[in-house]
């Protein structure tokens, strides 16, 4: 489990997180939404260690990654994965070798098993037969299920998806959600969604936690959400104007 307590945040002037509060369940998919600059991909970011916080405690398995040597870090870091808003691929490789390229850094595999487990990786999210294109030469959706393929390589034990479908239109954005659920029923990872995709994300999430003036204003599962009474929810799941959530 991976749990944060009282958790602040600020840059500068500008207070992000403030005393937050969260609880992330093993093996299941965790959703964390709320309204544009609530400081959602900041909140992913704690998760992993790119940022530490001003005050407060983030634990993965019981261990701190708070204020711990940099090789402590890295240690817990290897039990995750993480697919990037932007996919981040590498634009001089080729597709093979951006998905083969934590084998290569992280393992000693011989090239034969690096090559079987790339190959097995791209298959697992819907790719035959592309290994030797670039990423120019690929569609947004594709270039999410090779950041995918490369997340999951590894067999990683938790998956970070900082927006996953940003940018996709709504028949991609359906695949991908689906690829993510299939994925999830096959390796049985803990997942943690950064989404702005109402009320689509309910339909892939398990556990569904609402960030709001830097604070979990609930967190349980989609159905708990969706029937929740608090009004920043209510307001935040309809798109309504009225409400506590200030539209700019």
């Amino acid at each position: 489990m991976i749990t944060l307590r009282n958790v602040h945040k600020s840059f500068g002037s500008q207070k992000v997180l403030n005393g937050l509060d969260l609880d992330i369940p093993d093996g299941k998919i965790t959703a964390i939404i709320g309204p544009s600059g609530e400081g959602k991909s900041v909140l992913l970011k704690h998760l992993i260690g790119l940022l530490q916080p001003d005050n407060g405690a983030v634990e993965v398995d019981g261990e701190s990654i708070v204020g711990v040597r940099r090789s402590e870090l890295n240690r817990i870091r290897e039990k995750f994965g993480m697919l990037f808003q932007n996919v981040a691929l590498f634009d001089s490789m080729t597709v093979f070798e951006n998905v083969a390229f934590p084998l290569e850094e992280k393992t000693a595999f011989s090239k034969e098993e690096i090559r079987g487990k790339v190959l097995s990786a791209l298959e697992d999210v819907g790719l035959k037969n592309i290994e030797n294109k670039f990423p120019d030469e690929l569609s947004g959706g594709m270039k999410k299920r090779v950041g995918l393929a490369r997340a999951v390589v590894l067999n990683p034990r938790i998956i970070l998806f900082d927006e996953p479908t940003t940018g996709l239109d709504p028949i991609i954005k359906r695949a991908i959600h689906q690829l993510i659920k299939d994925t999830h029923a096959k390796f049985g990872f803990t997942a943690v969604i950064v989404s702005h995709e109402i009320p689509e994300i309910f339909d892939v999430a398990q556990n569904v936690a609402m960030l709001f003036r830097g604070k979990i204003l609930q967190s349980g599962t989609s159905d708990e959400i969706i029937h929740s009474t608090d009004p920043a929810i209510r307001q935040f799941i309809s798109g309504s104007l009225d409400g506590p959530i200030q539209m700019v």
